[in-house]
């Protein structure tokens, strides 16, 4: 891909075109956009961050009919949008080509709106979903799942309900980035669980609930960083018979009984140690969730990955990535999200499989060289979907990109896009609280007009509540049969900013579940209660910060420590970049002095 070479690689600081705050580029950044053959951002990496999210829909459904077969399906695009979605089957049949839809580059507009009608013309597929998907229409960005219902971001998973963000599961509810866990209900952060509730960074633990930091951890209850131990209640080591006389006064089926749980559970978090980051068998890594990698920097949930910057949920053997959102064995990608399996050389496109060469593309799957396209399948050397040859397509795009310079797209607010920058909010299918830009930087509508996002109002429910949330059975015992498929009022009611669809309703296989687990009916949507769960979760940001140790005790005072440490009685002079904001109350020390009082 041709672009802008650069020469300069000394560090620079920079005035974000969004916020109008400060930002540095590295000299390292600069390599890399030297690379990629791009310029430098002109957005901060948090604004970039943002940016990409309000292109990525993951959880809004709504139903519609395909535009070819007429059948009902469920995608993420509201009835009302100017686009025509087609259910799978039709997409990926020989029944349509997306070529058909291309148009010659027209020089007297800019890029983004011709992008923007090209999306408008070729028919998108209802959801980016992948692999095998079997009775789990009810999703998005899954892969591979069987009976599962409203999860989202999930893979290899089975009987699973509400979940986000998490793979290999089964018979789990209500979990954001569980791996690997079954007959799990609330679980956060955690790793290969089994019959556990209300647990938080916990792997390898079975028959337990309320759980903070414990690993390989079985019958224990409201604890925090315990390892391998069992018979654990309320931070108290317990004989066998101790134990089960203890936990016999607990009854998780009670709806007040977890309400009290839940606020003792919050208090135990904060008067406990903090890791300051999860960063394990990792290399010159900063940010958060990082494992088997090195070079990462500025980034969250990245696994067995080198050379990431500012990028979200990197996976297996990719390789320098920027500013990224979803990939898996990836290398050279620089500002795309849903970017799929096996990319190479791509640059500012999204819902991309199995394809090289590519910049500015959407949707499009097993490609090469192709600039501006929508929907393509098996094609290369396409331009808005136009086929040229590859001489044709190599002399073209350089042009395209001093085109895109010297007639860039400028927005409402007066942000310039010239080539170099992802494609504006403001052209996204997506209103902001719709996408997952809302889950991690929520605004109210207010907030969301004035910096220049679009705000879609809820759709007028004509729901006839039959069960107001204040009359539902305190305890799962007292729920009869007939609770399935009623009317269920949110706790919430609409007034909250978390896309609260004011009611909903219980199915067979989830009541199934609370009766087995011994767990009440919840008060909220599924909506709600998934952002309840991101609450519960670091934010995609970084501090700069020190450790709390003070020798004896945290600099709070609120943690005795148990040994010695490696400075004495004096603080500790480590300092870190954490994801736990400095105003927060947890206690938050160094990899050495938590390793110190925990293991």
């Amino acid at each position: 891909m041709t672009g802008v070479s650069i020469y300069t690689m000394n560090q620079e600081t920079k005035i974000c075109q969004n916020c109008k705050n400060q930002f540095v580029i590295e000299p390292e950044d600069f390599l890399f956009y030297d690379k990629m053959k791009v310029p430098p951002p002109t957005w901060c990496p948090e604004c970039r961050m943002v940016r990409r999210m309000t292109w990525r829909n993951e959880s809004a459904l709504y139903r519609r009919q395909c535009g070819l077969c007429k059948k009902s399906i469920i995608t993420i695009y509201a009835k009302e949008s100017p686009f025509t979605v087609y259910c799978r089957e039709c997409w990926i049949s020989d029944q349509w080509d997306a070529r058909s839809y291309g148009k010659e580059y027209d020089w007297s507009t800019n890029f983004f709106t011709q992008f923007r009608k090209c999306m408008e013309s070729v028919p998108l597929v209802l959801v980016d979903s992948k692999g095998t998907m079997i009775d789990s229409e009810y999703g998005n960005y899954n892969a591979n799942c069987k009976n599962c219902y409203l999860c989202f971001s999930t893979a290899l998973s089975e009987d699973s309900l509400y979940c986000s963000y998490s793979q290999d599961l089964k018979q789990c509810l209500d979990s954001t980035r569980l791996r690997g866990g079954e007959l799990c209900y609330e679980a956060i952060d955690s790793e290969k669980d089994y019959s556990c509730a209300f647990i938080n960074r916990t792997r390898e633990s079975v028959d337990s609930s309320f759980l903070f930091e414990c690993s390989g951890v079985t019958n224990c209850f409201m604890s925090a960083n315990v390892r391998h131990k069992s018979y654990v209640f309320r931070e108290r080591y317990l004989s066998v018979e101790d134990y089960r006389s203890e936990i016999k006064n607990i009854d998780l089926g009670s709806f007040r009984q977890v309400q009290n749980l839940e606020e003792e559970f919050t208090k135990l978090k904060a008067s406990v140690l903090h890791k300051y980051t999860e960063i394990k068998n990792s290399v010159k890594a900063t940010g958060n969730n990082i494992t088997n990698s090195k070079q990462v920097q500025y980034s969250f949930d990245v696994i067995d990955s080198e050379d990431v910057k500012y990028s979200i949920r990197v996976f297996k053997g990719c390789r320098d990535i920027y500013d990224c959102h979803g990939v898996l064995s990836g290398e050279l990608v620089y500002e795309g999200f849903g970017c799929g399996i096996l990319p190479r050389n791509n640059l500012f496109s999204f819902s991309i499989d199995v394809s090289r060469d590519l910049a500015y593309c959407a949707m499009c799957r097993d490609c090469v060289s192709c600039f501006g396209c929508v929907g393509l399948r098996n094609k290369q050397y396409c331009i808005l979907n136009q086929q040229y040859t590859k001489e044709a397509y190599e002399e073209l795009v350089p042009k395209i990109i001093q085109h895109m310079n010297d007639m860039p797209y400028t927005d409402k607010k007066g942000r310039v896009y010239q080539y170099g920058e992802f494609f504006p909010p403001e052209l996204s299918p997506f209103s902001y609280n719709e996408t997952i830009a809302q889950e991690y930087f929520p605004l109210t509508q207010e907030q969301a007009l004035e910096k220049g996002y679009r705000w879609k109002n809820p759709e007028t429910k004509n729901y006839n509540i039959q069960i107001p949330n204040n009359k539902l059975p305190d305890n799962i015992k007292d729920v009869q049969d007939d609770i399935i498929n009623q009317i269920i009022e949110c706790a919430h009611q609409g007034q909250c900013t978390e896309q609260c669809t004011t009611a909903f309703k219980i199915i067979n296989q989830e009541l199934a579940f609370y009766r087995q687990m011994n767990l009440p009916l919840p008060r909220l949507c599924p909506n709600c209660r998934h952002y309840q769960r991101l609450k519960q979760r670091n934010p995609l940001k970084l501090w700069h910060r020190s450790c709390q140790c003070s020798g004896e005790k945290s600099s709070n005072g609120v943690y005795q420590n148990t040994v010695s440490h490696s400075h004495g009685n004096n603080p500790c002079p480590t300092e870190f970049e954490t994801s736990y904001a400095p105003e927060r109350p947890e206690i938050v020390y160094c990899e050495q002095c938590y390793q110190a009082e925990v293991v």
